[in-house]
C-alpha cells in the first residue's frame, strides 16, 4: 500500500521542527539544551553559551519595494539579538551568510551590512564571520548569533508555575500594523510614477516594523530589581502564540485580560482605519520583539515598579486550559493564529 505523503503545511512550522528534530539525541555533555528553546544552551566551564539562527527570504519574511536595505540588515540582526536577550542572555558574536541574485548591486549589499554594523555597534556585538553564495531565487539572509549568560542567570520556557504572574514589554500589534500599512501603499503606488505615500503620523508603527529594537534595557532592570523570570520568550510570531509556548513547555494553563494587552494609540487608528480588530492585531499580529515572562507572585511589587512592563494575567494549573479573559468577563480560547512560514 502506498504511503500517504504529509505537505508541510498539514504540520505548520512547529510542528515540522518536532517532527525533524525528535530523534536526534544529544550525544555530548556541554548540550544542556538544543532544540525547542528561543537558543541552545552550551556549557563551556563557567559560562553557558547560548546559540540562535534566524533566516530571511525575500518575499517571504521581506519585500524589498518597500523595505530599505539598510533597514533590513539592522533587523536582521536585531532579532538574533532578541533571541539572546529571551534566554536572559547577552549577546557577544554573529556570523552573517548572504545569498543573492543578479538583480543586486555591491552598493545594495554594502547597505545592508551597514544596517548590520550600526545594530552591532549599538548593542556591542561582533560580526566574526559568515559565506556568500549566489541564490536564483532573490536575496536570503541567515544570521547565527552567540550569547553568553552564567548558568544561574538562563531562563528558559519550560519554567513557569501556577499563581506566576505573565509580564509583557513595551506595547504589541504595532510591527503588524506598520505592515499593514507598507503593504497598503505599496499596492496604491503601484504603476504610479512619483508616487508619495501616505506615512504622515504613522511614524511609530512604521519603526515597529522596518527598525524593530531587542529589549536589552528590560533586561538589564530585570537584574537591576534582582528578577529572574520563572520563563521567557520574545513575541516574534504572536502573544497568544508565545503564551502557548510557554504553557506547553512548562505543563501549566494561562489567563490574560483582554483590558491589560498594552497597545499603542497609533496602533488602535491604523486598526481602526483597516477595519480590523485591534485586540486580534495585537495577539497574533507577531515581529513586536517584546519580551513575555512569567515572575513569580511574590514579585508583584517589583514589576509595578518597572517602566515598560505590564502585568496581563497570571499562570494556571494545566487543566484549566489557556484563554483570555475579555472586557465583559468571557474566555476565549488562546489560538496559535500568528506568523506560521508553512502557512499557504
Amino acid at each position: 500500500m502506498e504511503q500517504k505523503e504529509t505537505e508541510i503545511n498539514e504540520l505548520g512550522e512547529f510542528g515540522l521542527i518536532d517532527k525533524l528534530t525528535k530523534d536526534f539525541p544529544l550525544k555530548n555533555p556541554e548540550t544542556k539544551k538544543g532544540v525547542g528553546d528561543d537558543a541552545a544552551i552550551l556549557s563551556f566551564g563557567d559560562k553557558d553559551v547560548l546559540v540562535t539562527t534566524d533566516l530571511l527570504l525575500e518575499g517571504v519574511h521581506f519585500d524589498v519595494r518597500y523595505v530599505p536595505l539598510k533597514h533590513l540588515g539592522y533587523k536582521a540582526a536585531i532579532v538574533n539579538f532578541s533571541d539572546i536577550y529571551a534566554m536572559n542572555g547577552t549577546p557577544k558574536q554573529i556570523t552573517v551568510s548572504i545569498g543573492v541574485s543578479s538583480r543586486f548591486t555591491v552598493e545594495h549589499l554594502e547597505a545592508i551590512y551597514s544596517g548590520i554594523k550600526l545594530a552591532c555597534e549599538l548593542y556591542g556585538v561582533d560580526m566574526v564571520g559568515g559565506d556568500t553564495s549566489a541564490s536564483v531565487t532573490g536575496l536570503v539572509i541567515s544570521i547565527t548569533c552567540i550569547g553568553v549568560a552564567d548558568p544561574k542567570d538562563v531562563v528558559t520556557r519550560d519554567g513557569a508555575k501556577p499563581t506566576d504572574i505573565i509580564c509583557v514589554s513595551g506595547d504589541l500589534g504595532a510591527a503588524y500594523m506598520g505592515l499593514q500599512l507598507l503593504e497598503r501603499e505599496n499596492r496604491v503606488g503601484q504603476g504610479q510614477k512619483d508616487f508619495q505615500p501616505d506615512f504622515a503620523g504613522k511614524e511609530y508603527i512604521l519603526e515597529r516594523q522596518l527598525k524593530p529594537e531587542a529589549r536589552k534595557d528590560i533586561i538589564e532592570e530585570l537584574r537591576r530589581q534582582g528578577i529572574k523570570p520563572t520563563a521567557m520568550m520574545d513575541v516574534s510570531d504572536g502573544l497568544s502564540s508565545e503564551l502557548l509556548h510557554i504553557c506547553k513547555a512548562s505543563d501549566t494553563g494561562c489567563r490574560v485580560y483582554e483590558d491589560k494587552i498594552p497597545i499603542d494609540y497609533q496602533t488602535a487608528l491604523m486598526a481602526e482605519e483597516f477595519n480590523m480588530n485591534l485586540v486580534t492585531a495585537a495577539m497574533n499580529g507577531g515581529e513586536d520583539y517584546e519580551l513575555l515572562f512569567t515572575v513569580p507572585l511574590t514579585d508583584h511589587e517589583k514589576i509595578e515598579k518597572m517602566k515598560g512592563v505590564r502585568m496581563i494575567g497570571y499562570v494556571t494549573k494545566p487543566e484549566l486550559g489557556c484563554a483570555m479573559v475579555t472586557r465583559d468577563g468571557a474566555e476565549i480560547p488562546l489560538k496559535a493564529q500568528g506568523w506560521n512560514a508553512f502557512t499557504k
